[in-house]
């Protein structure tokens, strides 16, 4: 083994390092570019991107049942290459419990989970578009025995 052969090992970790050090600057410099309101959930209304919850108001302890959300209360959110949801998350109370990853163009903003829940709380839904921060609707579901 000559020389060279010895210093290639360590060539590779030290560009290895370099390539994560500016991945991560760079991640650092985008994240500094959005404003805060794109970076805060919103929780108020709008008619294009606050999600659309249909549930039960009441379910019973442990027995599945579907949970659909849509994009959009009064019209349904786009789906096209340049602006687009990127995931709809289903949550009860704090606890994520579904989420669907959604593709421009060929997925529509909709979604139907099926869950069971042992307690009752507020399914929340969030979702996620492509030119805002996420979008967050919330309905209050109880669990009989």
């Amino acid at each position: 083994m000559n020389m060279g052969d010895a210093g290639r090992p360590v060539a590779l970790a030290l560009a290895m390092g370099l390539g994560m050090a500016v991945a991560a600057h760079a991640e650092e410099d985008q994240a500094q570019q959005f404003t805060p309101e794109f970076r805060e959930l919103h929780k108020g209304f709008d008619g294009k991107h606050t999600p659309k919850i249909i549930a039960p108001d009441s379910v019973k302890r442990g027995a599945w049942f579907n949970v659909t959300v849509s994009i959009g209360a009064e019209s349904q959110h786009p789906s096209l290459q340049e602006h687009f949801v990127r995931y709809i998350a289903l949550y009860k109370d704090t606890v994520e419990i579904a989420r669907a990853y959604l593709h421009p163009v060929y997925s529509a903003p909709t979604v139907t989970f099926t869950v069971a829940l042992d307690e009752g709380g507020s399914l929340r839904a969030i979702a996620e578009p492509t030119h805002s921060a996420a979008w967050e609707a919330s309905k209050k579901i109880s669990v009989v025995p």
